[in-house]
């Protein structure tokens, strides 16, 4: 799961401590949270989910004081892969969260699906987080593996069979593990949280089903650096990030055409960029 879909939530969290310490109401046994946004780049472990154009985004999760959740995340899509139905990607979430002491380890799964389009392109993946705070920050080291499926198979070896249309090994199933650590630190007596992000992909060296991947260059690095600005009196949250990854144009020169903004095989998707974006939290 990215890293920028659970930032402004986290934040929100992290800087009402002090007065939700202070509330004397007893807990709700169910909960809702959300969030809606605008950022200027869908970046989904570092590569760009929207040809580096304009996304927006939002989701929704019911808790339960049992620790259960279950929650729904969407985006729109462009430019990568190709999905079909209504280019959009709708997450459906659950898990179950429990705090030890001060340590919260969270556990669930993810499907990621795509409305309207290709049921090969959708697949689960089980993940585990731990998070809890080290002085002024807030940690969170989290694992998640995507057992073999379809999605994650290496249908095309190469970018010239993909544009084609050819598939080299049809029916071809993949797995794929993602590992990262995040964290997020509030600057005294500001509105604004420093926030940062590494993370590291190993799964399939190729393209799936309809030219799309998980991991495309079969393993890399993705890492963010960032600051967020909560207006404060509202539910606004504005971020900066900036969102790079060690895939350099040889390592990708496979994948093109469809690895590069517009399709036109010059560039890449995956390459550094600023991120820029408008969270609204309730």
């Amino acid at each position: 799961m990215t890293f920028l879909k659970y930032v402004p939530a986290a934040i929100m969290a992290f800087l009402a401590v002090p007065a939700a310490a202070q509330d004397e109401e007893p807990p709700k046994p169910v909960t809702v949270s959300g969030s809606v946004g605008l950022v200027s780049d869908y970046r989904f472990r570092g590569v760009s989910q929207s040809d580096e154009q304009l996304a927006v985004q939002g989701g929704l999760t019911i808790a339960h004081e049992s620790g259960v959740y279950i929650g729904t995340w969407g985006s729109n899509l462009s430019g990568w892969g190709t999905f079909g139905g209504a280019n959009m990607e709708l997450d459906l979430i659950a898990g179950y969260k429990t705090t030890f002491d001060d340590v919260t380890v969270d556990v669930g799964a993810t499907w990621y699906m795509y409305p309207g389009g290709f049921d090969n392109t959708d697949f689960i993946e089980p993940y585990v987080k731990v998070s809890g705070t080290m002085g002024p920050a807030a940690l969170t080291v989290g694992a998640a593996y995507a057992p073999k499926q379809e999605a994650l198979g290496a249908w095309y070896f190469n970018g010239t069979s993909a544009a084609t249309g050819f598939y080299d090994d049809p029916g071809a199933k993949g797995d794929n593990l993602y590992v990262w650590v995040d964290g997020a630190a509030g600057i005294p007596n500001t509105p604004v949280t420093l926030k940062g992000h590494a993370g590291f992909s190993n799964g399939n060296a190729g393209l799936g089903p309809f030219a799309t991947s998980v991991a495309p260059t079969g393993e890399y690095i993705d890492w963010l650096l960032g600051a967020d600005l909560v207006i404060p009196g509202t539910p606004l949250t504005l971020g900066v990030a900036y969102v790079d990854t060690n895939i350099d144009a040889a390592e990708a020169a496979y994948l093109q055409p469809s690895f590069s903004r517009g399709q036109d095989g010059t560039g890449s998707i995956a390459g550094s960029k600023v991120v820029f974006s408008l969270t609204a939290a309730f």
